[in-house]
C-alpha cells in the first residue's frame, strides 16, 4: 500500500496518491408534505410515514437482530452523535451494538450494547427531525454513472471511478443503503427534480478537542479521543487479515491527507493478486478501491481510507490499511490532521 506524492493531473488532488495494496474486492423540501402516507403507483409498496416516524417516543429494548422503524431512529441519532453504525438500514448488527457501546461509554451510561431506555433518554436530547424531506436535484441526477468493472485493468480504462447509479449516489449522501433509502420511499424510481424520504443525517455539532486515534483489532472499531483520552466519536472499519495482511499493532502517526485520491494496482505487492496482472493507474472517485479520500500513516503502505463497498465495513477482511465508508472517512478527516498519534490495540 505504498504511496508518492507527485504534481496533480485536470482531476486530482494536489498530490497523486498512489497506492498497491489497500483495496477490496439540492435543497432539502418541508417535511410537512410528507406527513401523510404514500403508496407508490408502479411498484405498490408503501412509503414510509415521516410524521409518524418522526414523532415516535416508544423506547423499545434493542439488541443484535432487532429490525425495523426503531433501529432506524436509534442509527439516526447514533450517526448524528458521531457514532456512526456504518449505513443506516434499519437493521442491529455488530457494528451498531458496537457503536452502542461506544456511545455509551462516552456518555457515561451504563454499557450493555443494547439500546436501553437510558440510552433512548440520553440519545433522544438531540431533539432533530430524523427523517426530512429532498428534493433530488439536476446535478444529482446528471451523474455521470458507469459501472464498475471487477478486472483491474478495465477500471484502469476509465476516466473517473463514478458511482454507478443516482440510488448509490443518493444513498452515500444521506448514509443509507440503496434498499433501506427504496425501502423508504415505496420503491419509487430517483430521478431530478423528486422529492425524497431521506435520513436526516446532518450532525450534531463537530466533537471539539479531537487529539488521538485508537483503533480496536478485535472490535473492528476506530475510536477519536479527545486531549484527556476521553471517547468523543466511534466509527466501523475493516482491516487486513491476520494471516497475510494484519494490522500492525503500536502507535503511528496520521502523515497526510489526499482528497480524491488515485490508486496503483501493483501486483508485486499482493499475496493473492493473480499471476498475470498488470501493474496500472486506477483514476480517482467514490468507487475507486480507496474511496474518496486517503489518510496517510506514518508506517510505509499504511492508511486510513474510504471504500467503494460500505455494505463491507465492519463484516469483512480486506487487503490491508483501514477501510471506512466514505462518508465516515470525511467526517473523521475534519478532526483527524497530520501528527494525529494512531494507537492500533489487539
Amino acid at each position: 500500500m505504498s504511496f508518492n506524492s507527485s504534481p496533480s493531473t485536470a482531476r486530482f488532488s494536489r498530490r497523486r496518491l498512489v497506492l498497491a495494496l489497500c483495496f477490496t474486492g439540492a435543497g432539502f423540501a418541508s417535511h410537512s408534505a410528507w406527513a401523510a402516507k404514500k403508496k407508490n403507483k408502479t411498484t405498490g409498496n408503501q412509503a414510509v410515514d415521516m410524521e409518524t416516524f418522526n414523532n415516535a417516543t416508544d423506547a423499545p429494548l434493542l439488541r443484535n437482530g432487532s429490525q425495523g422503524a426503531a433501529v432506524a431512529r436509534a442509527q439516526i441519532m447514533l450517526d448524528r452523535a458521531w457514532f456512526s453504525c456504518g449505513e443506516i438500514d434499519g437493521r442491529f448488527a455488530t457494528n451498531m451494538q458496537r457503536m452502542v457501546k461506544a456511545y455509551q461509554t462516552a456518555h457515561d451510561l451504563k454499557v450493555t450494547g443494547t439500546v436501553t431506555a437510558e440510552t433512548w433518554t440520553s440519545l433522544r436530547k438531540d431533539g432533530a427531525p430524523l427523517l426530512t424531506g429532498y428534493t433530488v436535484t439536476d446535478k444529482d441526477a446528471a451523474g455521470p454513472f458507469e459501472k464498475t468493472p471487477v478486472a483491474m485493468d478495465e477500471r484502469a480504462r476509465m476516466k473517473a471511478l463514478v458511482y454507478e447509479s443516482l440510488d448509490e449516489a443518493l444513498a452515500e449522501k444521506f448514509h443509507t443503503s440503496t434498499g433501506y433509502l427504496k425501502q423508504l420511499n415505496g420503491g419509487s424510481t430517483m430521478e431530478a427534480g423528486k422529492q425524497i424520504t431521506v435520513p436526516n443525517v446532518a450532525a450534531s455539532a463537530t466533537p471539539v478537542n479531537a487529539a488521538s486515534i485508537e483503533i480496536d483489532k478485535s472490535e473492528r472499531v476506530l475510536y477519536v479521543l479527545d486531549t484527556a483520552q476521553r471517547l468523543v466519536a466511534g466509527f466501523p472499519i475493516s482491516i487486513g487479515n491476520e494471516k497475510n495482511d494484519p494490522l500492525p499493532l503500536g502507535t503511528m502517526a496520521i502523515k497526510n491527507e489526499v482528497k480524491n485520491p488515485g490508486f496503483t494496482y501493483n501486483p508485486v505487492l499482493l499475496k493473492n493478486a493473480p499471476k498475470d496482472a498488470q501493474k496500472v493507474d486506477i483514476a480517482a472517485g467514490p468507487n475507486n478501491p480507496v474511496g474518496s479520500i486517503w489518510l496517510g500513516l506514518s508506517k510505509p503502505h499504511w492508511g486510513i481510507h474510504g471504500t467503494p463497498n460500505p455494505s463491507n465495513v465492519g463484516h469483512s477482511e480486506t487487503n490491508g490499511c483501514i477501510h471506512m465508508t466514505n462518508w465516515d472517512a470525511e467526517r473523521l478527516s475534519t478532526l483527524a490532521k497530520a501528527g494525529f498519534k494512531v494507537n492500533v490495540k489487539a
